[in-house]
């Protein structure tokens, strides 16, 4: 592992979250401990110390991270996608047996698209 000043900046200032939350910590503790002090001032007793270390956690899991993706195996390209021939219609019927004009013109322009397909 390479220290580089990127990561001395990064465990520096890992390093102040940490010492700022334990001295918003402290400020809850005496807060705690006062006359017109709660159980809330408690609470954030427990949690400003766990805000100081999350930092420090997400540069781990990061590292973690992408020490697992550099450590996996590259995996082969997929296969070429084949291109599959439509089936061509033996007789495209414009009657439909009744007389549909909607239908017929639909039936017309799906063929003249299917036409262009092929010629293209």
């Amino acid at each position: 592992m390479r220290l580089t000043p990127q990561r001395l900046l990064i465990g520096l200032l890992c390093l102040v979250a940490l010492v700022a939350c334990c001295g918003l910590a402290y400020w809850q503790w005496t807060r705690f401990e006062s006359a017109s002090g709660t159980f809330q001032n408690l609470g954030y007793v427990l949690q400003w110390p766990l805000f100081g270390l999350f930092p420090a956690f997400m540069v781990w899991r990061i590292r973690k991270l992408d020490r697992e993706r550099k450590a996996k195996p590259v995996e082969a390209p997929p296969p070429p996608v084949t291109r599959v021939e439509p089936v061509k219609p033996a007789h495209v019927d414009d009657s439909c047996g009744d007389d549909d004009d909607e239908l017929a013109a639909y039936n017309r322009m799906l063929a003249e698209l299917n036409a262009r397909d092929e010629r293209a």
